[in-house]
């Protein structure tokens, strides 16, 4: 495999991980996530039918469990009482799954996540035998504690959920990342193809994404960017950028046995 990234002992090629909501239709989304590369696919259980709802199109039907990882969220719960059952039922529907991304937010408007509740869910998820994935803010206390309770991977956001604003603040994901023993991927807030970049050259492990492909004019375009821009981004991270030297400048070509200079 590579260079792959694992989680909860799974290995995968791609290091971009998407949603599956706010697309024209489920033929879009399809397109897009296939433009994407990604191999992991988030579910909004409470908004996406996976089974939940018989009679209704599922999604699974476009995107099959055979060939993604299908990992489901607990998007628009607002307690852990709310997201630990969300979850439950998810298990359920996909036959025992347990890889699944835990969000538990703290209001409407900016969707910031309730880091309490987000603690309590955890520890009930991770007793009960999930493999969480867990949405948090960018404090690097609060991220080793998810950790050592025995989350598979911290995902603390870039900016507001659906924001587009980017990387906000690069300094606290650096120390979440420099000090985390678990993958570190972004989420939430990336905006364009070099926010994605950004994060992967700060080193993150991967970058999950909705709005910013679902919400482009040709989403199934800014798929292939965004896997375009991880890949690069991850590249660029394991050569190993040059050292900033500011106020010095450090000429391209060789200073000696140029034409018509002698030395």
């Amino acid at each position: 495999m590579g260079d792959s990234l694992v989680v909860a002992g799974k290995a995968y090629r791609s290091r971009l991980l998407v949603g599956t909501g706010k697309y024209r239709d489920f033929e879009q989304t399809r397109a897009a996530i296939e433009a994407s590369g990604a191999e992991i696919v988030t579910v909004a259980i409470r908004r996406v039918n996976i089974g939940q709802n018989p009679g209704e199109p599922s999604l699974l039907e476009v995107l099959p469990p055979s060939r993604y990882t299908i990992l489901p969220n607990t998007a628009g719960c607002y307690s852990a009482e709310d997201a630990v059952r969300t979850l439950r039922l998810a298990r359920e529907l996909l036959d025992g799954h347990a890889l699944v991304k835990l969000e538990v937010l703290g209001d409407a408007e900016t969707l910031f996540p309730n880091m309490p509740e987000t603690l309590v869910a955890a520890k009930t998820l991770v007793a009960e035998g999930f493999q969480v994935m867990v949405y948090c803010s960018d404090d690097p206390i609060l991220a080793r504690q998810l950790e050592e309770m025995g989350c598979v991977a911290v995902m603390p956001l870039a900016s507001l959920i659906g924001s587009g604003m980017g990387i906000l603040n690069p300094w606290n994901l650096q120390i979440i990342i420099d000090r985390a023993n678990v993958p570190v991927l972004v989420d939430a807030g990336i905006g364009t193809a070099s926010d994605a970049a950004v994060a992967m050259e700060l080193g993150c492990d991967g970058v999950l994404m909705n709005t910013a492909i679902a919400a482009a004019k040709d989403p199934v375009r800014m798929g292939r960017a965004m896997r375009l821009a991880v890949e690069a981004g991850r590249e660029a991270w394991l050569a190993g950028r040059m050292a900033k030297k500011p106020y010095r400048a450090s000429a391209s070509s060789p200073a000696t046995g140029l034409i018509g200079k002698t030395a």
